[in-house]
């Protein structure tokens, strides 16, 4: 159960005082659903209202907050023109300017003859001061609560600062002081004021300093927020470690051969990462264990020698991926390198129904099957193994901590190994993987040719369907990638619609379609259709990204590349260049380009190397956007910033082991405090996996 010090700031946004349903939703949509995340949600500027001068001498283009008497209202005769309010002050006269005003309510506001305090920006038109549209307009009386330094929010489309930071203001009210959790020799080293402390100080801003990520305030928060995150991975890797494993030391020559029988040779970081891993297996502890690999490094090679030494000993091994489109992937790699040596393969997916799911069920409980591939599937209560020995997890950022160990748990002290294509920073392997031991495969395999990138203005579009029409005729496939559009899933299936519709006219009956929205039965049938011939050019979102393996697909266009991040554009390029056949990568985008825009694609143009891309991506957009793009699946912080908050990760990193090491139920009284953190973070599945007492 959460702790009651909690209760109040954990009630939903809806139960603010002047919050209904339409406003409720949009702050839900920018910080989340409870007075916490309103809490979390912390300025990124300020407004100094200090400044009070006569109208006269106020400055154009300040904020000022100057007092006023009401003269008279001067509604407009067309009604398209601007409703004023003339004012004034011992030294001069000023309007204040409204565009779609409410007469009533502007004269309820501004009644003729009263004294009023009003505060925003000063301009000078056509020889007179006037103040459009003023922040505030108070009584008189309430200037000592007006003459402050006010908040700046980052905001959300149809919201707007007003009411945002009123309920912020509100939310903060409702927190209480929290028991002590950090070390006091911490607190003490880097003067820390206190958690509550902190929050208040945080919505306080009196100047750029107290903005910086680096202010004490927003250090000690981003410290309890990154302690939380590692102690629950430490709380994680713990709760796996302890239970009992399995020495899988005993093995034949099956994963020799199947090596003998490949029709390629394993690079060097393949051999080394799979020789990890087969150690790993052999200790008695249970193996978790991370394999990161660029686009097409061969991670799927690995991860079925893997299984096979599973195998080896009479056990199953299973590989679970996020999507049908990259579990079918898997199984066509999988089956083709397992005839070779006999093991039998099957693939699970939502799709399969009735006799067939049972017959797969069966054959899978009764050991027949040796590896199975499938998605969410694999989580299902039906699903039962013979004895799984060895699970594989495909993207696993698309998964829980909780969920990639909901399948360890149908074998018998399972193994666990955990693959992304997505290159991580080695300052994020920190705070997304530190409950792993981490393999990478840096090279890739032998005869692949590099991409050649290039980045052209969408003015050239004539050009670049000429190109591909040139292409085509000489056997050349292409994927065509339309415009990522934010949190728009519909309006990337638009314009995926509308490219196909005009490349199909060019092309007729040689071009397909491929999105999101599509049934999975739909989408394997247009890659099946890509892959075997039937057309030559396939429009697609970004559902491609992916686990999409087409190796006669040689030229990768990207429609308004500026729009993608650097990651996600090399994911995108690694569709193509996966056979021996010279490939391409063209980038349009919309000009004039930004100074970041044109920092990425140039990145893009100069290196394929996946991991020196991920870091400067990093740089480039900062961990707050980078974290919060849909490809990356890495943790997005609320307060700490990864790229100025190094040293705090580090701290919070061997703080976390410290504290598991003394005590591992977290029972003493720092411990107790330390539970309030984890709950105070959202972290409450991890604090029932604590044992009780």
């Amino acid at each position: 159960m959460r702790p009651e010090l909690l209760f109040p700031i954990y009630t939903p946004v809806r139960s603010l005082p002047g919050v209904g349903p339409r406003l409720s939703m949009m702050i839900e949509k920018l910080v989340g659903p409870n007075l916490v995340d309103l809490c979390f949600h912390l300025p990124n500027g300020f407004v100094d209202r200090r400044y009070s001068p006569s109208i006269v001498d106020a400055v154009p283009g300040s904020i000022a907050t100057i007092r006023v008497k009401v003269l008279e209202h001067l509604p407009p005769k067309i009604r398209r023109l601007p409703y004023r309010v003339s004012c004034k002050d011992d030294s001069g006269v000023m309007e204040l300017v409204f565009f779609h005003a409410r007469k009533d309510y502007i004269e309820k506001i501004l009644p003729v003859g009263q004294t009023r305090i009003v505060s925003g920006k000063v301009e000078h038109f056509k020889g007179n001061v006037q103040m459009s549209h003023p922040d505030h307009i108070v009584k008189a009386s309430d200037v000592e609560d007006f003459l402050t330094v006010e908040p700046v929010y980052p905001l959300t489309a149809g919201l707007t600062a007003k009411p945002l930071t009123k309920a912020i203001k509100n939310s903060i009210k409702m927190a209480v002081p929290l028991p002590e959790w950090q070390d006091p020799a911490w607190l003490n080293k880097n003067k820390s004021p206190s958690w509550l402390e902190a929050l208040h100080k945080v919505h306080e801003p009196e100047n750029e300093d107290d903005l910086s990520p680096l202010a004490p305030s927003r250090k000690r928060l981003a410290f309890d927020e990154l302690l939380a995150d590692q102690l629950a991975l430490s709380i994680v890797r713990r709760t796996h470690r302890r239970k009992a494993g399995r020495a899988i030391t005993k093995h034949t020559e099956l994963v020799e051969e199947a090596i003998t029988s490949l029709p390629f040779r394993l690079t060097n970081s393949q051999t080394n990462s799979l020789d990890e891993i087969l150690k790993d297996m052999a200790e008695p502890l249970r193996m978790l264990r991370l394999l990161q690999g660029d686009v097409g490094s061969g991670k799927t090679v690995v991860a079925f020698l893997a299984m096979l030494r599973a195998v080896e000993i009479g056990a199953q091994g299973a590989l679970m991926a996020p999507t049908e489109v990259l579990a079918r992937q898997h199984y066509k790699t999988i089956s083709e390198l397992a005839k070779g040596v006999g093991v039998s393969v099957c693939i699970l997916t939502g799709r399969d129904k009735g006799k067939i799911r049972e017959k797969l069920l069966s054959s899978i409980a009764g050991g027949e099957i040796s590896i199975v591939i499938g998605t969410h599937a694999l989580f299902q209560k039906d699903i039962k193994f013979n004895d799984l020995a060895l699970a594989v997890i495909d993207e696993q950022h698309r998964f829980g901590v909780h969920q990639r160990l909901m399948l360890t748990d149908k074998g018998k002290a399972a193994d666990m190994l955990v693959m992304t294509a997505t290159p991580i920073p080695r300052t994020l392997m920190l705070c997304a993987y530190s409950d792993l031991d981490s393999s990478r495969l840096t090279d890739n395999p032998s005869g692949r040719k590099p991409i050649e990138t290039r980045a052209l203005s969408n003015s050239r579009l004539e050009e670049v369907v000429a190109r591909l029409e040139a292409s085509v005729h000489e056997d050349c496939k292409a994927f065509w990638v339309c415009p990522l559009v934010e949190e728009s899933e519909l309006i990337d299936i638009q314009a995926a619609t509308d490219r196909y519709a005009y490349l199909n006219r060019r092309f007729p009956n040689r071009v397909g379609l491929i999105h999101g929205k599509m049934k999975g039965a739909e989408k394997d049938k247009v890659m099946s259709s890509f892959s075997s011939g039937d057309f030559d050019i396939l429009v697609a979102t970004t559902v491609i990204e992916v686990g999409v393996d087409i190796p006669e697909a040689s030229i990768m266009v990207i429609e308004h590349a500026e729009r993608f991040g650097l990651s996600q554009l090399h994911q995108l390029r690694g569709r193509v260049g996966r056979s021996k056949r010279k490939s391409s990568c063209l980038l349009l985008y919309a000009p004039p380009l930004g100074e970041i825009a044109r920092a990425r694609l140039n990145v893009l143009r100069e290196t394929d190397d996946g991991f020196l891309i991920a870091e400067e991506d990093l740089k480039l957009r900062g961990a707050g956007e980078m974290l919060g793009t849909r490809q990356s699946g890495l943790p997005v912080y609320k307060v700490a910033d990864i790229t100025k908050h190094q040293e705090l990760m580090m701290a919070a990193r061997d703080d976390a082991r410290l504290i598991i090491e003394r005590d591992p139920t977290l029972k003493s009284e720092r411990g107790k405090a330390l539970r309030i953190l984890l709950y105070l973070f959202s972290k409450d599945s991890v604090v029932q996996t604590l044992s009780s007492g």
